[in-house]
């Protein structure tokens, strides 16, 4: 394997040649490598794949985990090897099948769960937030286990997050990309 500097990593191309086995983003360009998940964080995850696995179950959309490359501003399979943003959300959710392609999705997928951690936090917060939002990305959850909170943002038709919606212990989301499922928080932070 060719070893890089982290500032040598710009496109997706270059981060195959450096990662096989690592959890990371590229955003803009720049690279950011992430630790590994604590069990919590992977508790929440499994039981978020388990409610929304169910519900798919027999339905056109799919839900894949991380890692999964999602080329946010990639429009076909021929821009991906440049692309200088790629995010591997902890859960997509995908209506389109037409546009998996390589390691994960192509474009913005109709939903992305992010499951934050002390060192990812300004990560899901801010840059994908922007991110998400810019590439069109219907709806976005920002899960916290340590608080044990949900941060739901639905896309508007202007084309910008509305106001997030707040969820904690005993609370019920209605999932907005999927009207007639209802999630109890309290079966996502099980722990």
């Amino acid at each position: 394997m060719e070893e890089m500097q982290k500032s040598d990593v710009n496109t997706y191309s270059d981060l195959k040649r450096i990662s096989e086995n690592q959890a990371y983003s590229l955003i803009d360009g720049t690279l950011f490598l992430h630790a590994a998940p604590s069990w919590q964080h992977q508790k929440v995850l499994k039981e978020l794949m388990i409610i929304f696995g169910n519900y798919l179950k027999d339905k056109d959309c799919e839900i894949f985990s991380a890692p999964f490359d999602v080329f946010l501003e990639a429009k076909d399979e021929h821009e991906v090897e440049n692309a200088t943003t790629v995010v591997q959300p902890d859960l997509t959710i995908i209506c389109d099948k037409s546009k998996l392609a390589k390691t994960g999705y192509i474009g913005a997928p109709q939903m992305i769960i992010e499951i934050t951690s002390p060192s990812t936090v300004k990560l899901d917060r801010v840059l994908k937030f922007n991110k998400y939002e810019e590439a069109g990305v219907k709806e976005y959850w920002v899960v916290e286990p340590e608080n044990k909170i949900i941060t739901c943002l639905v896309l508007e038709p202007d084309g910008c997050y509305g106001r997030p919606k707040m969820f904690s212990e005993g609370d019920i989301i209605k999932v907005a990309t999927f009207p007639d499922l209802e999630v109890h928080v309290d079966e996502i932070f099980k722990i």
